[in-house]
């Protein structure tokens, strides 16, 4: 099948916290130092990272308890503004590394390794908005996640 994506620029190191930070500011909330802390640390991580990883690493680098409740408040903070997609089916996070570009995401997820990446695909995202608009609902946000063994795994 053939992708529509659409095109974004893709941030790392600094300017992905650059590009994080302008747009959390843009949308009228602050960009404190634990916020940026748990952006850059979800931002090591290569594969979902979960809460409670996020905060044991803080609080080994820190030397002080960083609660994961609070941990989660901060990723459900990102989710809501682009900074991070949540994988519903591993409870975990991923750093968007395109602030501000509004899309669905279509994840791949590896059974075998827990790699996960995300592709673009318009279509299949659409179409399942508008199945949730002619059933009645809103501001429908297609979830969709694909599990399987990426090619490393499955070779």
């Amino acid at each position: 099948m053939a992708q529509h994506a659409h095109s974004h620029k893709e941030h790392s190191g600094e300017d992905l916290v650059d590009a994080a930070r302008h747009t959390l500011t843009d949308a009228g909330e602050q960009w404190t130092g634990m916020r940026q802390s748990v952006f850059e640390e979800l931002s090591r991580h290569e594969k979902p990272a979960s809460a409670y990883d996020i905060a044991d690493n803080l609080s080994a680098a820190r030397g002080k308890r960083v609660a994961p409740n609070s941990v989660y408040r901060i990723l459900d903070l990102f989710v809501r503004n682009n900074l991070a997609n949540r994988i519903e089916s591993a409870n975990a996070y991923l750093v968007n590394t395109h602030p501000g570009c509004r899309h669905d995401c279509i994840f791949l997820i590896c059974d075998d390794c827990g790699k996960a990446l995300h592709i673009d695909d318009d279509r299949v995202t659409g179409a399942l908005r508008e199945a949730g608009k002619d059933a009645g609902f809103v501001d429908v946000r297609p979830v969709v996640e694909l599990r399987g063994l990426c090619d490393e795994c499955g070779a």
